[in-house]
C-alpha cells in the first residue's frame, strides 16, 4: 500500500509576542504524527508540512489550543497589468536607455524595456500607474515621451462609436520625424561649410596668412555655439537631473578646446599677427606662445554631427522590413452591397463584408472568396515565393497582391485580428527586447560616462602635475573626452536584431525576441510534431494500384470520384477532391445515378452505365473464388498493395467496376514538400530530431523512416510529448519543439524553444517562441541559421564596442590621439556599428536544392515496402512525394 505525499500548508498566527511562542507553536504542531512546522514570528506565518489525511480544520485546532490564532491567509489578491509603449526622444546613448529604464522601474509594479535603435519603451505596469504618469516619470528624467497608438486600433472602433485615428497619429509621427531630420541635415551642412575652412587652414601651414586664426575664430564661433547647440542643451538638461550621457562629453570637449583657444587668442599671444601654427597628431607646446585649437572646436561636433545623421540613415534601414509591413496594410476598401460597389476606409470594414479584389490590388483583409479566381503573390506576407491559387472557399490573407482575375471576399477578421497584424506585433515586441549579453552592455554603459569624466579630470591633473604645458594637458583631456563612445554600446544589440527581425519576417520567420534567437541558437535536440508539422494535416489518395490488364488509372480514379460525390465521409471527400485534381482541365466529374451509402462499407452507383463501388477491401479472398454475393474476388497485385497500405498506417479502399475489382487506393497524410530536406538540414547543423505523434506505430515509422528520423515516440499524448521534453532537458539536452496543434501546446510551452506552425491553432502559436509563418518546414533550418548568423553579429557588435574604448581611452590618455582623430574615430565607431548590423538585411538562407552528399532514404515510397518497378501503377501523390525525397 502506497503512502499519500505529503501536503504544505501556510496558517496566520495570531498572539505570538516572542519567540517563546513560536517554540511553543511549533511544538504543539510537531506532537501530530507526520506534521513538520516552521512559525516566523517577524511575518506572523507557520509554514506546516503534513500528511494529506491530516486537514486544515486539526492544524488549526491544535493551534488555538496552544492559546493563539490561527486562520488560512488569504489568498494573493490578482493584480491587473498592461503593457504600454512609448516613443522616446532625446535619448542618444546606452546611458540614456540605463537612465529610463531605472526612472521608470522605480515606479511600484513596472518593469520597462528601452530600445535604442527604435527609441521605444516598453513598459508593463499595474492599472493604478497611468500612462501620463509614465510619461511623466519618462519627461523628470529629462527626455520626451507619447504613447504609441496600438495597432488594435485599425479596424475597431470605440466606445462611443467613433474611429481610432491610429494612421493619422502615425502619418502626425512620421511628419515630426522628417522635419527634425531636415533640420539635423541643415545644421550638419552649416557647421560643415563653416568648419572646413578652419580645418583646411588649421592643419596647412602654407595656408596661414597674417591674422588667419582671427577669420577661423569668426568661423568657428557659430560652430561651437550653434552648431554644437543640440549637445550643449542635451547636457544641461541631464545636468539639472543629476544624469551624465554622451552629449555631456562631446560638449565638454567642445566647450574645453574653444575657450582654450579663446583665452590662448585674447589673453595668450596667439592673436598677433603673423602666427603660424603647426599642425601634429600628438598633443605638444612649442615656443612661448600658446597653440590654439579652433580645429578640434569644429572637427568635434562636425564629426559628431556627420556620424549621428549615418547612424540614422542606417537604422532608418534596419526597419525598412517592419515599415514594409506597415505599408501592407490597406487604407480604403472597394465593398459589395446589394449588388452595389463602393468605397469606404479600412477602418470602417466589418467581419462579414463582402469586398471586391481586382488585378493588382491588395487584399484588404483577412477573409474567404465567395466569388472569382486568382492567383495570389503572398510573398511580402508569408515569404511564399510562388503564386498561390485561389477559388471559392479558399482563404485569403491581407496585404496578398492580387495577381489574376476578379475576386469577391467575405471579411472574417478586421483590425487587430489579422495574421498582417499579428505579424506587424510580432515583429514590434521582438525588436523591443533585449538579448542578456545587450544588458551587461547597457549595464556598463550606465556608469561609462561617469568613469569617462574620472578618467578626464585624473588625465589633466596627471599631466599639469607632471610638469607638462597646460595646452597639452588641457588637449589631451578633450581627447579622453570625445573619444569615448557608449553609442556603439547601445547600439550593437538592437539594431542587429532590428535588422534580423525584419529579414526573418520577409523569409515568413516570426520570433518573439532575442530570446527566442539566443534559444534557436542553443538548441541540440528537435522534437518534431507529425500531423500538420511533417505532413500537411489532411487526407489524400497517396497511391493508386490498378489490375494488370484492367482499366487505366485515370479512368479508374474519375468513376471513384464520380460515385464518392454523394458521400461525407472523409474518405470520400479525399478522393472526390484527387479526381477533380487528376481531371482535364475544365472537365468535371460524371454524375452519379443511384448513389447508395452503407455504413461501415462504402458507396455504389451508377457512373456512364457501369456499377461503381468503393468500400472497404475486408476479408477479401485472394485464392480465386468468389465471395457470397458472387462477386470476382481480389487479384494478387491488388491484395498486395492492400497489406502495403494498411502496414504503413494508410487506409485502403477498393474500386469495383461491374463487379470486377479495378484498383486499390491508398489514403494518407501526406509529407509537406521540403520536409525531407529541412529535416536533413537539421541533421546537417548538428541537430538530433525526434518524432512524437499520437498516431500508430507503424504510421510513425513509415514517415520516420521516409525522412531519415531514427528516434520515434509513437502514440504519444499531450502529456506524454511534454514528459519527453522534461526527460530530454533533464538529460542536459536543449530541447526546440515544432508543432501545430492544441495538443503541442504543452510541449511547446515546456520546451527551451517552442516553434508553431503559421497554419496552427491559437494556441500552438501563443505557446510557441517562433512561428514558421509560411507553412514550410524549409524555414525551419533557415530560422536556425538567422538565429546563428544574427548572434554572430551581436556579438561582433560588441566586441568592436568594448574593443574601441579599451583601445583608444588609453591611446587618449597618454597623448597619442589629436582631439580631431577622436572625434572622427568616435563617430566611426557607431557607424561601423550600425553599418555590420544593416549586413543581415540582405542574408540569404543556403539553397536546400541540389545539396550535394545528401542521403537517400532506404524507401522512398510513401507507402513504404517495395522499389516503385514492382508496382503497376502509381498516383500523381506519389510521384510528387518520391520526386521530393530523390
Amino acid at each position: 500500500m502506497t503512502t499519500p505525499a505529503p501536503v504544505t500548508t501556510e496558517l496566520t498566527i495570531g498572539g505570538m509576542t516572542c519567540a517563546a511562542c513560536v517554540g511553543r507553536v511549533e511544538k504543539r504542531l510537531g506532537r501530530l504524527e507526520g506534521v513538520t512546522a516552521t512559525v516566523n514570528l517577524a511575518t506572523e506565518r507557520a509554514h506546516i508540512t503534513h500528511p494529506a489525511t491530516l486537514s486544515t480544520a486539526e492544524l488549526i485546532a491544535t493551534v488555538e489550543r496552544a492559546g493563539y490564532t490561527a486562520e488560512p491567509p488569504p489568498p494573493p489578491r490578482p493584480v491587473a497589468t498592461h503593457t504600454t509603449e512609448l516613443t522616446i526622444g532625446g535619448m542618444t546613448c546606452a546611458a540614456c536607455v540605463g537612465r529610463v529604464e531605472k526612472r521608470l522601474g522605480r515606479l511600484e509594479g513596472v518593469t520597462a524595456t528601452v530600445n535604442l535603435a527604435t527609441e521605444r519603451a516598453h513598459i508593463t505596469h499595474p492599472a493604478s500607474v497611468s500612462v501620463a504618469e509614465l510619461t511623466a516619470t519618462v519627461e523628470k528624467a529629462g527626455y520626451t515621451a507619447e504613447p504609441v497608438p496600438t495597432s488594435a486600433g485599425r479596424g475597431a472602433t470605440g466606445d462611443d462609436g467613433a474611429e481610432p485615428d491610429a494612421d493619422g497619429a502615425q502619418d502626425q509621427r512620421e511628419q515630426k520625424k522628417a522635419a527634425v531630420a531636415r533640420e539635423e541635415r541643415d545644421r550638419l551642412l552649416i557647421t560643415a561649410l563653416l568648419s572646413i575652412p578652419v580645418l583646411v587652414i588649421s592643419m596647412v601651414p602654407a595656408l596661414q596668412f597674417r591674422n588667419w586664426q582671427w577669420v577661423c575664430f569668426v568661423l568657428s564661433t557659430p560652430v561651437a555655439a550653434w552648431g554644437s547647440w543640440p549637445f550643449h542643451a542635451r547636457a544641461a538638461r541631464g545636468l539639472r537631473h543629476g544624469a551624465a550621457t554622451m552629449d555631456t562629453l562631446v560638449s565638454l570637449g567642445v566647450i574645453a578646446a574653444f575657450s582654450w583657444s579663446t583665452y590662448a587668442l585674447f589673453f595668450g599671444g596667439a592673436g598677433e599677427p603673423g602666427m603660424e601654427m603647426p599642425f601634429t597628431l600628438l598633443p605638444s607646446a612649442s615656443g612661448d606662445t600658446p597653440h590654439v585649437y579652433l580645429e578640434a572646436a569644429v572637427a568635434v561636433p562636425l564629426f559628431v554631427l556627420t556620424g549621428r545623421w549615418l547612424e540614422a540613415r542606417a537604422r532608418h534601414g534596419t526597419g525598412s522590413a517592419l515599415r514594409a509591413l506597415a505599408n501592407l496594410a490597406a487604407k480604403n476598401v472597394v465593398i459589395r452591397v446589394d449588388g452595389a460597389e463602393r468605397r469606404i476606409p479600412i477602418e470602417q470594414l466589418r467581419v462579414g463584408d463582402l469586398f471586391v479584389v481586382r488585378p493588382g490590388e491588395r487584399v484588404a483583409t483577412d477573409g474567404v472568396v465567395t466569388e472569382g479566381g486568382s492567383a495570389l503573390d503572398m510573398s511580402l506576407v508569408t515569404g511564399e515565393s510562388a503564386p498561390v491559387e485561389v477559388s471559392p472557399g479558399s482563404a485569403v490573407v491581407g496585404g496578398a497582391v492580387n495577381s489574376g482575375g476578379l475576386l469577391e471576399v467575405r471579411a472574417e477578421a478586421v483590425g487587430a485580428d489579422t495574421q498582417l497584424a499579428r505579424i506587424t506585433r510580432l515583429v514590434e515586441d521582438a525588436q523591443a527586447g533585449k538579448a542578456k549579453a545587450q544588458r551587461l552592455a547597457d549595464a556598463v554603459a550606465g556608469i561609462f560616462v561617469p568613469i569617462v569624466l574620472t578618467i578626464a579630470v585624473t588625465v589633466l591633473g596627471f599631466w599639469l602635475g607632471a610638469g607638462a604645458d597646460p595646452q597639452a594637458a588641457v588637449t589631451v583631456a578633450v581627447a579622453v573626452l570625445v573619444v569615448a563612445c557608449p553609442c556603439a554600446l547601445g547600439l550593437a544589440t538592437p539594431t542587429a536584431l532590428l535588422a534580423a527581425t525584419g529579414r526573418g519576417a520577409q523569409l515568413g520567420i516570426l520570433v518573439k525576441g532575442p530570446q527566442a534567437l539566443e534559444g534557436l541558437r542553443r538548441v541540440d535536440t528537435v522534437v518534431l510534431d507529425k500531423t500538420g508539422t511533417l505532413t500537411i494535416g489532411e487526407m489524400g489518395v497517396t497511391q493508386v494500384t490498378c489490375r494488370t490488364e484492367g482499366l487505366d488509372e485515370e479512368t479508374v480514379v474519375r468513376l471513384a470520384g464520380a460515385v464518392e460525390q454523394g458521400s461525407e465521409h472523409p474518405v470520400g471527400r479525399a478522393v472526390v477532391s484527387h479526381a477533380r485534381r487528376a481531371a482535364a482541365e475544365g472537365a468535371g466529374l460524371p454524375a452519379v445515378i443511384g448513389f447508395a451509402a452503407t455504413a461501415g462499407h462504402g458507396v455504389s452507383g451508377r457512373v456512364d452505365g457501369h456499377q461503381v463501388t468503393v468500400s472497404r477491401p475486408d476479408a477479401e479472398p485472394t485464392d480465386g473464388a468468389t465471395t457470397q454475393d458472387g462477386q470476382a474476388t481480389l487479384p494478387t497485385e491488388l491484395a498486395d498493395a492492400v497489406r502495403e497500405a494498411e502496414s504503413t498506417g494508410h487506409t485502403a479502399v477498393l474500386v469495383r467496376v461491374d463487379g470486377a475489382p479495378e484498383a486499390v487506393l491508398a489514403l494518407g497524410d501526406s509529407l509537406r514538400p521540403g520536409a525531407f530536406r529541412a529535416v536533413d538540414h537539421l541533421r546537417r547543423l548538428g541537430l538530433r530530431t525526434v518524432l512524437a505523434t499520437g498516431d500508430s506505430e507503424a504510421t510513425a515509422r513509415a514517415v520516420a523512416d521516409r525522412l531519415g528520423i531514427t528516434e520515434v515516440h509513437a502514440r504519444a499524448t499531450p502529456e506524454g510529448k511534454a514528459e519527453l521534453v522534461r526527460s530530454l532537458r533533464e538529460h542536459g539536452h536543449r530541447v526546440a519543439v515544432i508543432g501545430d496543434g492544441v495538443n503541442d501546446a504543452a510541449a511547446l510551452a515546456n520546451a527551451d524553444l517552442g516553434i508553431a506552425m503559421g497554419g496552427g491553432t491559437d494556441a500552438a502559436i501563443g505557446a510557441a517562441d517562433v512561428t514558421l509563418v509560411r507553412e514550410d518546414m524549409g524555414a525551419l533550418p533557415d530560422a536556425v541559421r538567422l538565429a546563428r548568423r544574427t548572434l554572430g553579429m551581436v556579438r561582433s557588435n560588441l566586441a568592436w564596442a568594448f574593443g574601441y574604448n579599451a583601445v583608444t581611452l588609453p591611446l587618449a590618455a597618454v597623448g597619442w590621439l589629436n582631439p580631431m582623430v577622436a572625434a572622427a574615430a568616435m563617430s566611426a565607431s557607431s557607424v561601423i556599428v550600425v553599418g555590420n548590423s544593416l549586413r543581415l538585411r540582405g542574408w540569404q538562407p543556403t539553397s536546400s536544392t541540389g545539396a550535394p552528399g545528401r542521403p537517400r532514404p532506404s524507401n522512398p515510397r510513401p507507402g513504404g515496402g517495395r522499389p516503385a518497378s514492382n508496382r503497376p501503377s502509381r498516383s500523381r501523390a506519389r510521384a510528387t512525394a518520391a520526386s521530393e525525397q530523390s
